[in-house]
């Protein structure tokens, strides 16, 4: 099958728990949730009420009708942004930011008029909140970061950031794609009022999940209305959450997988993951600093990063070596500018980018030493 470092875009495989419980929804269930009263679609409901609830626990979220199911991080977060922005606002956020923020933020930049502030980290990618504290005025709307970079994987100090943001009456809107599952989340004690996840990323559930979350006492305008099962005499979209945010079918095959993956990093634990993950990354660093013509870039401080490394040979571009690790290695890997053009411009890789490698928690230490092995041998073949 080859080895996969591409966990940053998708983690895979999957816990074996995740594909049986997507199969006993699929062939076992099927129905259609809160779209009917017989058993089926009660049992269809139930696993979204679980699901729910479980997420719920597993980030200290007050209430689980808080959490609302999206298809990805990505609607999740404009579902945030176009919610809460409108005409004129201020926004603050960073150049190391996925597409998902910078293209919504891009579009109502020019059609509401809404007033963009970057923060411009160090060329490590490195900013701390005594960075972040001198744009924090009082006619601010929203922050939105990254918990993690998806380019260099560095860790950003998001409990003090969103502790001064909240101070001056700031929305806090943190992007948790590449930490929610491997680093610990607390929305109440890390002052997050809206939080978006993937679902098939480190929490180990299928592609086409995700959700947001949405502090109580907090207005955001609709992405879509639609059919919500509920209040069907009306046609005005529902107030309640979750429903006001969730019209059409929900992907409860995806969410039952989604449920067991969270429940298999509980059982396992978040430490117990992240301390595998760590032990892979001090050895792929340690390794890639031996190899000649090797240009790293971020931190390179295992514990202030997610399992996520860029580089590039600098002899070779970056698509070359991805190429040549698929074709002759089989070991998987991502290249170019991985969706953060502004990312790449902080850490001078643009326009080309890098290659990404992004070991998981079912990578081991021998698939770094195959692919330690290869860039070695592509370093000394070209």
């Amino acid at each position: 099958m080859g080895i996969y470092l591409d966990n940053a875009a998708t983690s895979f495989p999957k816990p074996v728990e995740v594909y049986e419980a997507v199969n006993t929804a699929m062939k076992e269930i099927g129905a259609n949730p809160g779209r009917g009263g017989h058993k089926l679609s009660l049992l269809a409901s139930r696993i979204v009420f679980d699901c729910r609830e479980e997420i719920a626990s597993f980030f200290n979220i007050p209430d689980s009708k808080s959490v609302v199911f999206t298809s990805n991080a990505t609607e999740a977060l404009n579902l945030a942004i176009k919610g809460i922005l409108k005409k004129n606002d201020r926004v603050i956020t960073s150049t190391l930011e996925h597409n998902s923020v910078i293209r919504p933020l891009s579009k109502m930049e020019k059609e509401l008029n809404i007033k963009i502030t970057f923060i411009h980290p160090n060329n490590q990618g490195i900013f701390t909140a005594n960075d972040v504290i001198p744009y924090l005025e009082d006619n601010i709307k929203l922050i939105v970061l990254t918990h993690s970079s998806n380019v260099i994987g560095n860790i950003l100090p998001i409990e003090e950031i969103f502790y001064y943001c909240k101070k001056k009456g700031i929305i806090t809107l943190l992007d948790a794609a590449q930490t929610a599952g491997l680093i610990p989340i607390d929305v109440q004690k890390m002052n997050i009022d809206l939080l978006a996840c993937p679902g098939h990323k480190s929490l180990f559930g299928p592609q086409g999940t995700g959700f947001l979350y949405i502090r109580n006492g907090l207005e955001l305008d609709t992405l879509k209305e639609g059919g919500t099962g509920t209040e069907s005499s009306s046609i005005i979209q529902p107030m309640e959450l979750p429903e006001r945010f969730e019209s059409g079918t929900l992907n409860m095959p995806g969410i039952a997988g989604l449920l067991a993956g969270i429940k298999f990093i509980k059982k396992t634990g978040i430490e117990n993951i992240r301390n595998h993950e760590l032990k892979l990354m001090k050895k792929l660093i340690a390794g890639l600093k031996n190899i000649k013509n090797v240009k790293l870039y971020g931190s390179l401080i295992p514990e202030k990063m997610t399992s996520t490394l860029s580089f590039n040979l600098v002899n070779l571009d970056c698509s070359e070596v991805g190429f040549i690790l698929d074709e002759v290695y089989s070991i998987y890997t991502r290249v170019g500018l991985h969706c953060a053009p502004l990312a790449h411009k902080t850490i001078g890789t643009f326009p080309s980018g890098t290659v990404r490698v992004s070991p998981g928690y079912f990578n081991n230490e021998g698939d770094i030493d195959e692919f330690l092995r290869a860039i070695e041998e592509i370093s000394e073949r070209h």
